[in-house]
């Protein structure tokens, strides 16, 4: 998994900030801000096994997230 913008199967961008691992079960979370044009940035998590897993669109398999570039570094 790599560090930087992603593209939502439904067209919203986010950007990846890193991994974390939840303190309980020691499952792997995807911290990320939520890049849409109609409402702030916002801070968001989803597991690791969520975020790699397939969608259905139009009886297609695709990626929920597609990685479009890195992150750039201030």
């Amino acid at each position: 998994m790599q560090l930087g913008k992603y593209r939502h199967y439904k067209w919203s961008l986010c950007e990846v900030i890193g991994i974390a691992k939840h303190t309980e079960t020691g499952e792997d979370i995807v911290i990320y801000n939520h890049l849409d044009e109609q409402r702030n940035p916002s801070l968001r998590a989803r597991p690791l096994s969520v975020w790699q897993e397939k969608a259905m669109i139009d009886g297609k398999e695709v990626e929920r997230f597609i990685y479009i570039e890195e992150s750039k570094v201030l």
